[in-house]
């Protein structure tokens, strides 16, 4: 899928990468427990604005609900928050508990988060009070809190491919039914962060809370290999650090995560093209040859010991639009090479497989048609080889594509799904409504295949389209469509 126009983005939502947390220490000289602690951190920031965090531990008597108060010094200002109810007067900003998250047991601790604006000085606030009592700050010793459980205790399957099914390690059946996390592919490239919106625990558990058992993780192809053009917070170890980290999160929750390449090195100005800029800042027809393969060495070699990890290859293909047939289009796709239209050398599907089983992965593979995937119509024909017999066949569909109809389904996904695993790894629509997507999840059901709703993200919903209006997991329109067939057939 395409994204909104950058200034869109960055007016409903934020980055949220950690750049170097602000952490306000805590003050104990005689070694007694304070009553409460908080952990203040700027995660993000840029010109005008700023994300920041804050995490509460309660060392006193349980609450049934809670407000946390704090002053800011240089005139910042919230504009938006979650998993707290964010209000402010002058300079005092107050966050009180949701309906859902307000039980804070001995020891227990919650984090919630917000964007600011500021100007001149982002200062970080010195004094923190919880349902009035000052944190940080010594109080008659305490006993040792009761270590509380992780909040999440689930792990997601190990998967691999068995005929035309994805099953996993005792051979029962598995669809990945779910949502895309956008963010990892535009916000590092763009120099404002890793992730757009909140990826904390409470941020993933709201998808859990869905009932999805999938989260497709877009990235881009430069800010994992930590090239020049990238900020370095941004880039390299530390975008790495994150997206294991955002899989680890995933996977607590039962949640199968599916690593996708979307953005990616190569200059293309021909039919259709997104963009003139040679870096990653659009969905190019076919990854390069120069960095497509050593992207994909690396990550498989990342998560190469977590069978429970999906590789999605390549976003959305789309070499027919510069070459002249539909032979010489998918010949570039497997093969790459020099292809017709496209000025750079392009690595083929092929190409990465070999990548990913050259590092040592097995993991299960996807790999998108044509026609930014909505097009398999030659998929099994000119399918790569893979030793490990791991191939999924990946597939888009919105309602303004061109295969978007019963009759094209049942004559070109059909047969494909018929002998290879079939994932709709996008499904959407830009009416901010589910009438579409309903039909979609209904083919898939009646067959037993995987799909994944675009996206969990706050935008617009005809611009983006989005399924939440905010990362508790508030649907719009067009997501409660989602969100209700998801928690009925996963019940």
């Amino acid at each position: 899928m395409r994204h909104p126009p950058r200034s869109v983005l960055l007016t409903v939502t934020g980055a949220a990468a950690l750049v170097g947390s602000a952490l306000v220490p805590v003050v104990s000289a005689s070694g007694a427990t304070p009553a409460c602690t908080v952990q203040y951190a700027v995660t993000s920031q840029w010109d005008t604005g700023f994300q920041g965090s804050v995490t509460i531990t309660n060392n006193r008597a349980a609450v049934s609900s809670w407000s946390l108060s704090f002053d800011f010094a240089g005139g910042q200002k919230v504009t938006q928050g979650w998993n707290a109810k964010w209000s402010q007067a002058g300079t005092t900003v107050t966050a009180a508990n949701e309906s859902w998250n307000g039980s804070l047991g001995t020891g227990a601790s919650v984090s919630a988060g917000f964007l600011g604006s500021w100007s001149g000085s982002n200062a970080v606030p010195t004094a923190f009070k919880l349902n009035g009592t000052t944190c940080n700050v010594d109080s008659e010793p305490t006993p040792t809190p009761t270590p509380t459980e992780p909040p999440a205790t689930g792990s997601a399957p190990a998967l691999h491919v068995s005929g035309s099914r994805l099953v996993d390690a005792d051979g029962t059946a598995r669809r990945l039914l779910g949502v895309n996390r956008s963010g990892g592919e535009f916000m590092c490239v763009q120099g404002y962060g890793i992730w757009d919106g909140p990826v904390d625990d409470a941020a993933i558990k709201a998808i859990a809370d869905w009932k999805a058992d999938a989260v497709r993780i877009p990235l881009n192809e430069e800010c994992w290999l930590g090239l020049s053009n990238i900020k370095p917070e941004y880039a390299g170890a530390n975008y790495i650090a994150a997206v294991k980290d955002l899989v680890a999160r995933v996977e607590s929750y039962g949640m199968t995560p599916i690593l996708e390449m979307h953005w990616s090195y190569g200059q293309y100005t021909g039919n259709s093209a997104g963009c003139s800029d040679v870096h990653a800042t659009c969905q190019k027809p076919m990854p390069d040859a120069q960095y497509a393969p050593s992207f994909w060495s690396s990550v498989a070699g990342t998560f190469k010991d977590d069978p429970a990890a999906v590789f999605d290859l390549f976003n959305e293909p789309y070499p027919d639009r510069a070459t002249s047939t539909a032979t010489q289009a998918w010949e570039c796709w497997r093969d790459g090479g020099t292809c017709s239209g496209i000025g750079y050398q392009v690595a083929g599907m092929q190409d990465l497989v070999d990548a990913v089983r050259g590092a040592g992965a097995g993991n299960v593979i996807m790999i998108g048609g044509l026609a930014y995937s909505n097009d398999l119509s030659q998929w099994l024909t000119y399918k790569p080889t893979d030793p490990a017999g791991n191939l999924v066949a990946a597939y888009h569909v919105y309602n303004f594509n061109t295969c978007s109809t019963e009759s094209c389904w049942n004559s070109t996904l059909a047969p494909v799904a018929a002998q290879v695993p079939l994932v709709a790894g996008e499904i959407g629509e830009n009416t901010c409504s589910h009438a579409f997507v309903d039909q979609v999840m209904k083919w898939f059901d009646d067959r037993g295949l995987s799909y994944l709703g675009w996206t969990w993200n706050t935008w617009d919903c005809s611009s983006g389209p989005s399924l939440i209006s905010d990362y508790n997991g508030t649907p719009t329109a067009y997501g409660a469509g989602l969100r209700d067939h998801l928690q009925a057939v996963n019940p």
